[in-house]
């Protein structure tokens, strides 16, 4: 039998029954899953972090030059 990848044992007591009865897109659909809700929270932060960086580059720091003439 193939390796099966799941997070709890539940999950990973019904793929290995459906990967044993012949039905291994299941297995692949949920996985899919697990890896795409783990990426989510690293893209936010990266995105966050991104435009925050952004906007304190162009944002409130910038110098002004006054001349005064006395």
């Amino acid at each position: 039998m193939g390796s099966v990848w799941a997070q709890c044992a539940m999950c990973r007591t019904q793929l290995e029954n459906n990967f044993s009865n012949g039905d291994p897109g299941i297995a692949a659909g949920i996985n899919t899953g697990i890896l795409y809700l783990l990426a989510m929270p690293y893209l936010a932060v990266i995105l966050i972090g991104y435009f925050w960086y952004k906007s304190s580059k162009h944002g409130g720091h910038k110098s002004v030059r006054r001349d005064f003439a006395g």
